[in-house]
């Protein structure tokens, strides 16, 4: 939201002032090996509050200057590929991972192994990081933005402060924060500490406090984009150079390539934000730590990933006949690819999208996944079809005329429709190089408790 203040200035015809912001940003190189995940379409922003103490920052620790940095807050920002929703996802620092092999500071190569995620950063900085999320998530990251201390205050400084709420009075002299109860407008050494503090705010655990972090930033995104800023030139002004002092960027994110985010990112509000912790459970040799919860945390990246962009399907000179909602369209699902339970899995999310799933079943092992329909309902099969399609995490193929009729089927006995429509009847055939569906949310419904967003409230 900073790059879209940025992109208002530029606007404004002040692109030597912009340039002269930009120089006060620090980029560093990265280097995350070549073996890397795909790219989806989305934006993945990796976000690390360092809590390193040289510098301005010898205040939080004296005895610990010169002794390298780890990351007290690890979020991953995901932006979806039509830019209009926002997910902030946070891995708790308590975690237990298995960090891959990479390169540390002194150049030399880091075996890896199991050990707290934010290991990875004190041993082998931001690549190192880089390459633990990507191998623990399999999602690319974009860019990364560094904040320590110091940058953190004076972004809220330059903000005018932040509201928060606590539900009882706070005395934490660790965290520098003595506060009553009831609501506060916070800056500075107030604003850190209240994000700093475990022991003395909910249960003493990083997950607690990742929750109050992730209420605290929803404020901030709502000051920027809906607290008048990007039209007071004087608090823009004061954002902007606080913003530009107080970040660590990689090299790709330049000054083009920051236009280009802030203009896909334009029409992006709070309310489009939301916050998540990756799902974790206790780590049973260290009760204080935490390990990444089975299979749901596996099942939350996937859910990520296939956030991607929607292709058209028809082929050229093919355009749809008509528009079609998916609630009418009946889609019979049949599993080519071998493995047992698929078309069952495949027709779950189908019909939680609002598709009427009749059958399910298998058909021959196949490599590439096809969507079908009758050669009699040619009139209105392909826009039937595309509607199927682009529901697609790829595009695979594009619907075509064949043979609607599968060899081993039952009826679905999922989510039905409340009226079965009468249009005509569509076969997706599962092969081995099957895309998956692409998501509505990349948070489920079975974590829909775990959100927090702006209507989230920051008493409790």
């Amino acid at each position: 939201m900073a790059l879209t203040s940025l992109l208002v200035v530029v606007t404004l015809g002040g692109y030597g002032y912009y340039r002269s912001l930009d120089s006060g940003i620090i980029r560093v190189p990265i280097e995350p090996g070549a073996n890397r995940p795909p790219e989806t379409g989305a934006l993945n922003v990796l976000l690390v509050g360092s809590d390193s103490r040289d510098g301005n920052n010898q205040r939080y620790g004296a005895t610990t200057i010169n002794g390298g940095e780890r990351t007290d807050t690890i979020m991953l920002l995901h932006i979806s590929p039509n830019r209009d929703k926002a997910t902030m996802i946070s891995f708790p620092r308590d975690s237990m991972v298995q960090i891959p092999p990479c390169p540390g500071k002194n150049g030399a190569t880091l075996p890896g192994g199991l050990n707290l995620i934010n290991a990875a950063f004190n041993e082998g900085g931001i690549n190192c990081t880089i390459m633990t999320i990507e191998s623990l998530t399999n999602i690319k990251i974009n860019h990364f933005v560094k904040v320590d201390f110091t940058g953190f205050k004076g972004i809220i400084d330059a903000l005018g402060g932040i509201e928060i709420c606590l539900p009882k009075a706070v005395n934490d002299p660790q965290a520098k924060l003595v506060l009553d109860k009831g609501r506060h407008v916070v800056k500075g050494e107030q604003a850190l500490g209240y994000v700093r503090t475990r022991y003395k705010l909910g249960d003493g655990s990083d997950l607690s406090r990742i929750q109050r972090q992730q209420v605290f930033l929803t404020k901030v995104m709502e000051k920027v984009t809906d607290g008048g800023l990007l039209t007071d030139p004087v608090k823009l002004d004061g954002f902007l150079r606080a913003a530009t002092k107080a970040v660590t960027v990689d090299e790709g994110l330049t000054l083009e390539r920051m236009l280009e985010v802030a203009r896909s990112v334009e029409g992006l509000t709070a309310k489009e934000l939301k916050g998540i912790t990756v799902p974790t459970e206790p780590y049973a040799p260290k009760p204080a730590h935490v390990q990444f919860s089975e299979p749901a945390a596996t099942n939350f990246f996937d859910q990520v990933r296939r956030d991607v962009e929607v292709t058209a399907t028809a082929g050229p000179g093919k355009p749809a006949a008509l528009k079609v909602e998916r609630e009418q369209v009946r889609v019979q699902v049949l599993n080519a690819t071998g493995e047992s339970g698929k078309a069952l899995q495949v027709a779950d999310e189908l019909a939680d999208q609002g598709f009427v799933v009749t059958q399910v079943g298998d058909a021959p092992t196949t490599d590439a996944t096809s969507i079908r329909y009758a050669k009699k309902d040619a009139a209105n099969g392909t826009a039937y079809a595309d509607t199927v399609a682009a529901r697609l995490s790829k595009e695979k193929k594009t619907p075509a005329e064949g043979k609607v009729k599968p060899l081993k089927t039952q009826p679905y006995k999922g989510k039905t429709a409340v009226k079965a429509p009468d249009g005509p009847i569509i076969q997706l055939v599962i092969g081995k190089d099957w895309p998956g569906v692409r998501v509505e949310s990349v948070i489920s419904s079975s974590l829909k408790d775990k959100v927090v967003d702006t209507s989230t409230n920051p008493c409790l």
